[in-house]
C-alpha cells in the first residue's frame, strides 16, 4: 500500500488537513466578531488574547482578512487551545439560542394575552408558570389593549412577563 494511501485512509491526507485548516479559520473569524462582553470572557491568555486583540482592532477588509489568518495559523500550534475555544463558542451559540426561544415565547405568550379570543387560557397559563406575577394587572393592561389597542400597555405586558421569567 502507498504511503499516500495510508493517509487517506486515516483520514490525513491534503484534503482532511485543508478541512482542518479551514474550519480552524472559521472558528478565528467567530472569535474576531465576538461582543465585548464574550471577549472579556473568553478563555484566553498570553499571545494569542494580544493577537486576537490586534486582529479585532484591526482595520480595512484585506488587512484584517490577514490577521485572522495569522491568528488562525497560531490556534492551529495549539490544540488544546482551540477544542476550549470551540466550546466556549459552542456554549455561547447554544446560550444564545436559548435566549432567543425564550424571548419568543414570551413574545407569544403577550400577543395571546391581547387576543380577547385566547386572554383568558394565557391568563391561566401565566398564573401557573409566574404564580409571583400580579394576574390583575396583567388583565387589565390586556383589557386596555383589547379595547383600544393601547400600545403602551401592549408593550408594558411583555416588561411584566420578562421581569416574572427572569425572577
Amino acid at each position: 500500500m502507498a504511503h499516500w494511501e495510508e493517509y487517506e485512509q486515516e483520514g490525513r491526507g491534503r484534503s482532511a488537513a485543508k478541512r482542518a485548516a479551514t474550519a480552524i479559520e472559521d472558528l478565528a473569524k467567530i472569535l474576531v466578531d465576538l461582543s465585548e462582553a464574550e471577549y472579556g470572557r473568553l478563555p484566553l491568555e498570553g499571545d494569542l488574547r494580544r493577537e486576537l486583540g490586534v486582529a479585532r482592532s484591526t482595520g480595512g477588509h484585506s488587512s484584517r482578512k490577514r490577521q485572522i489568518k495569522h491568528f488562525a495559523a497560531l490556534l492551529r500550534r495549539d490544540e488544546e487551545t482551540c477544542a476550549v475555544l470551540r466550546a466556549f463558542v459552542d456554549g455561547s451559540q447554544e446560550s444564545h439560542q436559548q435566549q432567543t426561544e425564550a424571548f419568543h415565547q414570551l413574545e407569544q405568550l403577550r400577543d395571546r394575552l391581547c387576543d380577547p379570543q385566547q386572554c383568558a387560557a394565557a391568563l391561566g397559563e401565566v398564573r401557573a408558570a409566574f404564580p409571583l406575577i400580579d394576574a390583575e394587572k396583567l388583565a387589565g393592561l390586556a383589557r386596555s389593549v383589547h379595547a383600544g389597542g393601547d400600545k403602551k400597555a401592549y408593550r408594558e405586558i411583555f416588561r411584566r412577563l420578562r421581569g416574572a421569567a427572569e425572577s
